[in-house]
């Protein structure tokens, strides 16, 4: 029996790098806006895992966030900047694993460009509250998980592919590196 790949007709791998990586990288994270942001928590383990909001992906690729001062992620970078970041876009694709290492400051010029007033939720102090730190996260290396033609066409290609008995998955997948 052939593996899920070697029944694929398309070319469904696609590794990419530098530019064309980090235009994947703005797309995707374009879809999803939220991610899992996982830190190591200071006795080595992993499970410093919460839902965090993008700002922004800016032209080189790095990842920028906002967060309290005193909260528990700037206390596990303090101890360890490695940092891995999950997106899903879409329920069925869109998907997006980065590593990468964080710095965390109290840029208040970045502070100001990320800003929006609903952060006041977070930040009672709204964008002047000196809890506020930036995170940018820069990625080291990452995989894709995607469509090539969009949800419409992967679904309807699916429903061929199950009546004729065939692999039609309209997938494309890969390694970034940034």
């Amino acid at each position: 029996m052939n593996s899920i790949n070697e029944n694929q007709p398309e070319q469904n791998k696609d590794d990419l790098q530098g530019k064309a990586a980090v235009a994947k990288i703005r797309e995707l994270v374009g879809y999803a806006k939220n991610c899992f942001f996982c830190t190591t928590v200071p006795n080595g383990e992993t499970g410093g895992t919460r839902p965090m909001n993008v700002r922004k992906v800016d032209d080189d690729g790095n990842l920028w966030f906002l967060s309290a001062s005193d909260s528990h992620q700037n206390q596990e970078l303090a101890h360890d900047p490695s940092v891995k970041l999950l997106f899903q876009g879409a329920p069925n694709s869109d998907f997006l694993s980065l590593t990468g290492r964080a710095t965390v400051t109290t840029d208040r010029a970045k502070i100001e460009e990320l800003w929006e007033p609903i952060l006041k939720t977070w930040f009672t102090g709204g964008k002047d509250d000196p809890r506020i730190t930036v995170i940018r996260v820069t990625p080291t290396d990452g995989y894709y998980w995607d469509t090539k033609h969009g949800s419409a066409v992967a679904y309807v290609k699916m429903l061929i592919g199950a009546a004729v008995g065939k692999t039609l998955d309209d997938s494309i997948e890969g390694k970034l590196r940034v």
